[in-house]
C-alpha cells in the first residue's frame, strides 16, 4: 500500500480483520491483547465465543472498532475492503498483509510476531510449519486440477492467488489459466479436460449433491469436497496443512 505504520510500543489493543490471521495472533498467545475480530474469525471457537465482533471482513462496524480503541488494526489487502482500510488508517494504526504465495505466508507470520513482541512463538510456529512439510513427499505426477470456490455460477481459482500456489504444493497443477477468480460455466470446465476438481467447503459450503451434479456433466473426473481452510488460511493453520495434503491421497 506504500506507506509504513510505525508503533511507538508493542501494540495492547488489536483488532483483527481477518479469520487466518486472528487464529495466529491467538497461536501467537495474545490472549487478551486482541480485543476484536470478524463474525467470520471461528477459530479458536473461545475467541468466537467470547471475543467482540465488528462486522465481517468485506463490510466493517466503525461503531464497534471506535468503542474498543484499538492501538493496531490487522487486515489483508484481498480480504477487506480498500474504502473501509482507508477510513479507519485515519484514525488507527492499520497493518495490512498481500499474500500470493506460500512463502509471503511465511513472512507474514514472522512479521506479524515480531510487532506483536512474540517472536519466540513465531519462530516454533514457523519451524512446525517447515517439519510438516518436509515430511510431506509431493507426487512426482502432478494432477491437473480446477479448484471451485462458488456455486452457480461456478467460480473458480485462478493464477496469482494463494490458493494456486498451495495446490502446487499439495500436488496438482491448476488448468485455469486466468488471473484470480472467475466465473466459469460446466461447458467451459470441460475444455479445461481437469482430472480432478476439488469443490471448497469455504466460502461456498458445497455439499454432496453438488458432487453429484457435476458427476452428471464430468463424469471421467474425480471429484470431491475439501477442507477450504488447508488450502486458503496462510497463518498458523500451515501447520496442518501439509499432513491434510498427504490424506488427499
Amino acid at each position: 500500500m506504500k506507506r509504513e505504520v510505525q508503533l511507538p510500543v508493542f501494540p495492547l489493543r488489536i483488532v483483527s480483520l481477518v479469520p487466518s490471521q486472528t487464529e495466529l495472533l491467538f497461536e501467537l498467545g495474545l490472549g487478551e491483547r486482541v480485543v476484536g475480530i470478524t463474525k467470520f474469525c471461528i477459530h479458536p471457537k473461545e475467541w468466537f465465543d467470547a471475543k467482540p465482533r465488528v462486522g465481517g471482513t468485506k463490510c466493517v462496524d466503525f461503531e464497534k472498532i471506535a468503542a474498543l480503541k484499538p492501538d493496531l488494526i490487522i487486515g489483508n489487502k484481498e480480504e477487506n475492503c480498500r474504502e473501509d482500510i482507508e477510513a479507519l488508517e485515519k484514525d488507527y494504526k492499520v497493518w495490512m498483509s498481500d499474500i500470493y504465495t506460500f512463502e509471503d505466508a511465511l513472512e507474514m507470520i514472522f512479521e506479524v510476531s515480531g510487532f506483536t513482541n512474540s517472536q519466540e512463538k513465531g519462530i516454533e510456529i514457523l519451524k512446525s510449519i517447515s517439519q510438516a512439510k518436509d515430511a510431506f513427499t509431493q507426487p512426482i505426477d502432478l494432477k491437473k486440477v480446477v479448484y471451485v470456490i462458488w456455486n452457480d455460477p461456478y467460480m473458480v481459482v485462478g493464477k496469482n492467488t494463494f490458493i494456486d500456489d498451495m495446490l502446487y504444493y499439495a500436488g496438482y497443477v491448476n488448468v485455469v489459466m486466468a488471473d484470480r477468480y472467475v466465473e466459469f460455466k460446466v461447458e467451459e470446465l470441460k475444455t479445461l479436460d481437469p482430472e480432478v476438481v476439488l469443490l471448497s467447503s469455504e466460502p461456498f459450503p458445497f455439499k454432496k449433491k453438488h458432487v453429484d451434479e457435476l458427476k452428471k456433466h464430468l463424469p471421467e473426473v474425480e471429484i470431491k469436497i475439501v477442507d477450504g481452510e488447508m488450502f486458503s488460511w496462510y497463518g498458523s493453520k500451515l501447520t496442518k496443512a501439509f499432513p491434510y495434503f498427504a490424506s488427499l491421497f
